[in-house]
């Protein structure tokens, strides 16, 4: 292939499409006693074929698969992640805030004299054996 993808991508494309045509078209049938759909196992079997026999013929389809995939993983990469990081921080800051929770001891008390928190020195032997 001169266009830079290669016939076992191609192949691989229509199995893996061929494959969830056939698994829409068959569902009916062997989960629900009802008719086939039709048009989802004819698509099955003209991506299957055009796999086996003329793989280049799926190139178009092939690149619009791709820039689908591609906008939607930007869309679940900046959007849908977005929202669950700032949802789940703020809804943690709340909880914290509810329950008094300050795990970085920012709370003045006039009665101390330093804020240092003591800690033993590690001996030099634990950077020996770090794995």
């Amino acid at each position: 292939m001169h266009s830079g993808i290669e016939r076992s991508q191609l192949r691989s494309f229509a199995f893996v499409v061929g494959c969830g045509f056939a698994i829409i078209g068959l569902w009916p049938l062997i989960f629900r006693a009802r008719p086939l759909r039709m048009w989802a196992v004819g698509i099955a079997l003209v991506v299957a074929l055009l796999g086996l026999l003329a793989p280049a013929l799926l190139k178009p389809v092939y690149r619009g698969w791709m820039i689908l995939g591609h906008a939607l993983g930007w869309v679940n990469s900046h959007i849908i992640l977005g929202v669950l990081f700032f949802t789940i921080f703020t809804i943690g800051a709340l909880l914290m805030r509810l329950f008094k929770v300050d795990p970085m001891r920012r709370g003045f008390d006039p009665k101390l004299s330093s804020y240092r928190i003591p800690r033993n020195p590690r001996p030099a032997a634990h950077l020996k054996q770090q794995f």
